[in-house]
C-alpha cells in the first residue's frame, strides 16, 4: 500500500538519475503528496527516450463514466494487474516511473501506530512501477491523464509495518518496465528493502493539507524494523471490481 510519499529532489538532479531528456517542468519540494494531486511521472516517448509529465495520481480508466472512482484506484495489486479490466491494458501499453524520496506506511499492528516514513538509507531518489491512462470527459472538455502505483505483498522485514508495499524498481528493471516489448510481470515482486531506513514520524502527515519538512521529521529515535507474522487475505481497500 502506498498512500502519501514525498518528493524533494531538484528535477535536474532526477534528469541525471533517472537519463530523462525533457525539461521545463518547474518541480516544487513535496513533502506530503496525497491522492488525486499533480505529480511527476516518467514516461517513454515514442522514439524511445524518457520524458517527465505531470499527471494525476489516481487512474481513471479510459471506459470510466466519471473520476468518482479514482481516490480508490491509487494502487494496483501486482498479483492480479494483468487481469483486473482497469489495469491489463495499461499494463501492456501505458507502463510509468514514478520518481519519490521516500515513502510514508501506517502500521497495522502494535501500540505506536504512528506513521512511518522509508527513505533510502543514502537519500537518493528510487521509482515506483506504475500505470497510466487518459480518460476523456464526456463533455468535451480536456482529457485527464492519471496514474496508479502497483504494489504486491510485502516480504521479510517490511511486514512489520504493512501487509503491502509498493513496487520499487532498480536500473534494470527501469528498462524492462519501460519497455512495450517486455514482459513485466517478473519483476512484479517485492524487492528487498535492506538500502531503506525507517524512520517514525508524527502526526503531521496525516493532514493532507500539510505539506512541508516537518512531515518528514523524526517522532523519535527511528525503530529497527521488525518481523511479524503475515498477514492472511489482502488488502480490502485494494479489492473492487475493476
Amino acid at each position: 500500500m502506498c498512500g502519501r510519499y514525498l518528493l524533494v529532489s531538484p528535477i535536474e538532479a532526477l534528469r541525471r538519475l533517472f537519463a530523462v531528456d525533457s525539461a521545463g517542468i518547474n518541480l516544487a519540494p513535496r513533502w506530503n503528496i496525497a491522492p488525486t494531486t499533480a505529480c511527476l511521472v516518467l514516461r517513454r516517448s515514442a522514439n524511445g527516450s524518457r520524458r517527465f509529465d505531470m499527471l494525476r495520481w489516481g487512474l481513471v480508466p479510459s471506459w470510466a463514466r466519471d473520476t468518482g472512482g479514482a481516490s480508490r484506484m491509487i494502487n494496483a495489486r501486482g498479483e492480479t494487474v494483468a487481469d483486473k479490466p482497469a489495469y491489463r491494458e495499461a499494463l501492456r501499453r501505458r507502463r510509468c516511473l514514478v520518481p519519490a524520496d521516500g515513502f510514508y506506511e501506517w502500521p497495522e499492528t502494535g501500540d505506536d501506530r504512528r506513521p512511518v516514513l522509508f527513505r533510502r538509507a543514502d537519500r537518493e531518489a528510487f521509482v515506483f512501477a506504475g500505470l497510466w491512462e487518459t480518460w476523456s470527459p464526456p463533455d468535451g472538455s480536456d482529457p485527464l491523464s492519471s496514474f496508479t502505483i502497483v504494489n504486491t505483498a510485502a516480504q521479510g522485514a517490511m511486514r512489520a509495518y504493512h501487509h503491502r508495499v509498493p513496487i520499487v524498481l532498480d536500473a534494470a528493471a527501469q528498462a524492462i518496465w519501460l519497455d512495450p516489448d517486455a514482459d513485466p510481470m517478473p519483476i512484479v515482486r517485492a524487492v528487498p528493502f535492506e538500502d531503506f531506513a525507517a524512520t517514525r514520524v508524527g502526526s503531521r502527515v496525516n493532514n493532507v493539507r500539510n505539506d512541508d519538512a516537518e512531515c518528514a521529521a523524526p517522532a523519535g529515535a527511528a525503530e529497527p524494523v521488525r518481523e511479524r507474522p503475515a498477514r492472511r487475505g489482502g488488502d480490502p481497500r485494494q479489492e473492487s471490481l475493476f
